[in-house]
């Protein structure tokens, strides 16, 4: 793991899964909003171009890290370097995750399902876990964490059973560190994301599968509305917290029948 540059304000957050996507626009958000962001993914060259192209366009440094989420010992590492350089975390954003290919349940490998509970969720569970240990011993004591759950979080898409199933639980370990958080000024929410334009929703110009078997395509939005809600929910003081919040594509095939 590397890591470069250093912060002097304690206005800290963390975002995995920071350098492409929903991730860099909700760095960018933040980063604009006066938070000091470090930013986490696995590719060095991504993470350390999303950082200078953040920098110039907000004025605030823009820490890049390389981490794997879904490895315990890189973990630990990425929260010591954090503890570190930067002194403290104020808000912790589990964006990180991956997708599986559509594929019928019964062809789903062994080594793709491992591959997205991996990332989607033991990666967001050992980051909160660090999280937890560092914000119960800073001072002032407390701080926040946003979860990214997306639509999957209630609603399945045909043939993505392992990302469905991360996506669910990640609904349960957002209610748990809000509860077991409560006593120690941890806030912790979840944000469900619908059709953010990124590499993963690009198929859906082309079309994707139904529920009803036919193959359509889907409209997106603009990943900055993403941003601007969990520039929001961060933006709170510690005694509030927004449990849980969708941001959608108002025209896209989730409530109702599509």
């Amino acid at each position: 793991m590397t890591m470069t540059g250093s912060f002097s304000t304690e206005k800290i957050a963390l975002v995995t899964g920071g350098g492409t996507g929903v991730g860099k626009a909700i760095a960018r958000g933040l980063s604009a909003d006066g938070w000091q962001v470090a930013i986490t993914g696995r590719r060095k060259d991504v993470l350390e171009a999303t950082a200078a192209q953040l920098s110039e366009e907000t004025g605030a440094e823009v820490l890049p890290i390389v981490a794997d989420v879904s490895d315990p010992a890189s973990v630990t590492t990425l929260f010591e370097h954090i503890s570190k350089t930067c002194g403290r975390l104020d808000l912790l954003v589990n964006n990180a995750g991956i997708s599986n290919a559509p594929v019928p349940l019964e062809d789903i490998s062994f080594e793709d399902w491992s591959a997205v509970v991996g990332a989607n969720l033991t990666g967001a569970f050992l980051c909160t876990q660090h999280a937890f240990r560092l914000m119960k011993a800073q001072d002032p004591r407390g701080g926040r964490i946003i979860n990214n759950g997306s639509v999957s979080a209630t609603t399945p898409r045909p043939f993505s059973a392992p990302y469905t199933a991360t996506k669910h639980a990640i609904t349960g370990l957002t209610k748990s560190a809000a509860l077991d958080g409560r006593p120690f000024d941890i806030a912790c929410g979840q944000i469900d994301i619908g059709n953010a334009a990124s590499d993963m929703t690009a198929k859906m110009n082309d079309g994707v599968p139904q529920a009803n078997g036919e193959t359509a395509k889907e409209p997106t939005i603009d990943p900055q509305h993403v941003a601007d809600a969990v520039v929001y929910m961060a933006g709170l003081p510690l005694d509030a917290n927004v449990l849980t919040m969708t941001v959608m594509a108002t025209n896209m095939p989730f409530v109702g029948r599509g």
